[in-house]
């Protein structure tokens, strides 16, 4: 099949069908993105979808100055961290309604344990911009330029924001750990007496 290139080319002059192979190549790598950004699998592909849409009505306004697959992540990340805000909202809410006693269903604990736990921890501490400038780089092992393009901003200060998250989250990583390690000691002397 031809170049993404010639097929963005193609679907700018009406030939919807050349999308097909557009998202054949990337819906697994955003579908991966999401996943790690939203922590959920069902909204994950719930937002690939989305994205795709926004992607193919907004192909028009896709210019070659920057790769189509920073172009495409660029749209994914919006859409994320809007989906992220929202649900913030929810939370806020549900908290406020939630009867006592309440637990979470199997599938919600489940989704929480999408990663290791002190990863997770980590994960959720972060600010979604530190959450996807790390998910950017080392999930998706996207190189420093390409992360500035999709995030609009210069190469050296996304190097060195980089440096910063990287540094907080081991540090988190690590807290967490040392807390999980404290909880199996206090355990381990429970049962002892």
């Amino acid at each position: 099949m031809d170049s993404i290139d010639e097929c963005v080319r193609r679907v700018k002059t009406g030939e919807v069908d050349c999308f097909e192979p557009i998202v054949e190549t990337y819906k697994k790598q955003i579908y991966i993105y999401c996943c790690r950004m939203l922590g959920c699998k069902q909204d994950a592909q719930d937002a690939v979808q989305d994205v795709f849409i926004k992607a193919f009505t907004k192909i028009h306004s896709y210019e070659a100055k920057v790769s189509f697959s920073s172009w495409l992540y660029k749209i994914a990340y919006h859409h994320c961290l809007n989906l992220l805000r929202k649900r913030q909202v929810r939370m806020r809410v549900s908290r406020l309604i939630r009867p006592p006693g309440y637990a979470d269903s199997a599938e919600q604990t489940l989704e929480r344990s999408w990663f290791s736990e002190p990863l997770e921890y980590a994960m959720t501490k972060l600010s979604v911009e530190e959450r996807n400038l790390l998910v950017l780089r080392v999930f998706e092992e996207k190189p420093f330029m390409e992360i500035a393009q999709i995030l609009d901003k210069n190469l050296s200060a996304v190097k060195k924001k980089y440096a910063r998250v990287k540094e907080k989250a081991v540090k988190l990583i690590r807290e967490k750990e040392r807390i999980a390690q404290c909880e199996i000691r206090d355990n381990q002397s429970k049962i002892k007496c």
